[in-house]
């Protein structure tokens, strides 16, 4: 009965929405702070990631992004063993060559990436212009005519004890320590003035999914009590390679897992589920003073779903 439901959800979510197929249609989703959101990509340009990169440049140039946040797993599925890795190239540099994709890309650390060397994700910041990530986590603003878009970036791994425990799998998890980022996450969140609050992690909070629940539960205890407590608009995260959005009823917060950008997934049923689909994608997300609307992009270059939030 759960899977009919879902199954009706994501097509009735997508004949809402109708289709966005041309450049016409896609200049439409444009706003004062416009940003595309993609994860879970490096796979040397195999299933479907050379494709999507395609479409996320063609959608790019009509959409004129500000910035792409890459949600982690930038590299499976060792991650990287230095800046010099010839993994930058075959994952990321040659793939995402569009000339509209040659905006500042904002990263965090993924599951995979903590299979590898993770001070040398950091540190490719040195070498390319266009990777633009500070630290292990971090925030940015951005802002356009009037609007502001506050977004948090948090370096899930470490959070969750199921990498933590894997010393041999995940070295570099269990030497950072999670109560510093927890209490820099509450000040930051404190401290945050502007029209939208948003958060993005790797590993989702709440999901359908047949990955270990403890990844979750471990994110409820740590990571959304805080979020509820500052009433930030949206978490957006990657991991699970399919769509899904969630409301809960004891929450105000919109819960969005972005899907795969190379390798997608079926969708799981999940509490609080307004919509799923297991097309692969990318995501925008587009701001003005007064609203703000995420669009999610199959690989056909279709809206199949919008989270819309008004003030």
């Amino acid at each position: 009965m759960i899977r009919k439901l879902l199954l009706s959800l994501v097509v009735l979510s997508a004949a809402i929405c109708g289709a966005a197929q041309d450049a016409g249609e896609w200049k439409k989703l444009k706003s004062d702070v416009k940003l595309m959101i993609t994860n879970d990509l490096g796979r040397n340009g195999y299933y479907q990631q050379k494709p999507i990169a395609e479409l996320m440049g063609k959608v790019a140039e009509a959409y004129g992004p500000d910035a792409v946040l890459a949600l982690g797993d930038v590299h499976h599925y060792g991650g990287v063993q230095s800046v010099s890795d010839p993994l930058w190239m075959t994952n990321f540099e040659l793939i995402y060559s569009h000339p509209e994709l040659m905006v500042d890309w904002y990263p965090v650390l993924g599951n995979h990436e903590y299979r590898g060397d993770t001070q040398s994700v950091i540190d490719y910041s040195d070498i390319s212009r266009r990777w633009m990530m500070p630290a292990r986590y971090y925030t940015r603003r951005f802002k356009d005519n009037g609007t502001s878009v506050r977004v948090v970036f948090l370096d899930t791994p470490p959070l969750i004890d199921k990498y933590v425990r894997k010393h041999d799998t995940y070295p570099d998890a269990s030497s950072q320590p999670a109560e510093e980022q927890l209490r820099w996450l509450d000040s930051t969140l404190t401290d945050a003035t502007d029209d939208w609050i948003i958060v993005v992690g790797h590993h989702p909070i709440y999901a359908g999914t047949d990955k270990a629940a403890s990844e979750r539960t471990d994110m409820q205890q740590r990571v959304d009590r805080i979020l509820r407590a500052h009433n930030v608009d949206m978490y957006i995260c990657g991991h699970i390679h399919n769509f899904q959005h969630i409301r809960r009823q004891d929450s105000d917060i919109d819960y969005i897992v972005n899907t795969s950008g190379s390798r997608a997934r079926k969708v799981e049923p999940a509490e609080g589920m307004v919509f799923g689909s297991d097309s692969a994608g990318f995501s925008l997300l587009s701001a003005s003073a007064k609203e703000l609307t995420l669009y999610m992009i199959d690989d056909k270059g279709n809206v199949i779903h919008r989270v819309v939030r008004k003030k």
